[in-house]
């Protein structure tokens, strides 16, 4: 099921579900996709409260190939809440990337790795202080949405969205007829086709 998504853009999910999926687009990828792929997986939660960034070991402890880790961090910008170290572990674990309502750090490592996606709200040289306290594995508040484990993230040049796990099998089948419907409105506007002609608009009207 999520690996069809993976042909789906973020531009289509978020319309789709009318915006209430969209992550908060400030949230952006550390390295650009340049159109080549996506980063879709199931959702790993980890709540950070402040100054603490020890749920992120723990998600990354527990979680599976191709899910993908999500830093609830607040959208602090005090600290980075994961760098070259951890995001190299959770990479070796063939983890599907990792997502940060929060700053993160080591940018030229992370950005050289073209398998391995990093979504983040900015970056900084300092890191986190304690170790103590989080959740894993707990519906969040991630950028503006409200996510739970297990619902798919699809991420791409575009932003972010989260779309809840009871959603994906009805939203598939529409989400896939829209990147057709795309596709052939490409092709018409490929043979000359006006925008008028291919979206059907109204006649303009004078006031």
């Amino acid at each position: 099921m999520f690996e069809a998504w993976a042909g789906v853009p973020t531009t289509i999910a978020a319309d789709l579900f009318r915006g209430r999926v969209l992550i908060d687009p400030a949230i952006r990828p550390v390295r650009a996709f340049a159109g080549t792929r996506r980063l879709v997986g199931a959702a790993v939660t980890a709540w950070c409260e402040p100054g603490d960034y020890g749920p992120v070991h723990h998600a990354i402890a527990v979680a599976k190939p191709g899910q993908v880790v999500v830093i609830a961090a607040g959208g602090r910008a005090d600290a980075a809440m994961i760098g070259e170290l951890l995001s190299g572990s959770a990479r070796r674990k063939g983890l599907a990337g990792v997502v940060v309502d929060g700053p993160v750090r080591d940018i030229a490592t992370l950005a050289a790795w073209a398998d391995f996606p990093v979504f983040s709200r900015g970056r900084t040289a300092r890191g986190p202080a304690g170790m103590e306290r989080g959740s894993v594995n707990e519906p969040v508040m991630f950028g503006g949405v409200r996510m739970a484990p297990g619902d798919l993230i699809l991420g791409d040049d575009d932003g972010l969205v989260a779309i809840p796990a009871g959603d994906l099998a009805q939203g598939l089948s529409a989400a896939l007829a829209m990147v057709q419907a795309e596709a052939e409105w490409q092709a018409r506007l490929d043979r000359g086709e006006s925008t008028v002609e291919v979206f059907g608009v109204p006649s303009a009207q004078r006031v």
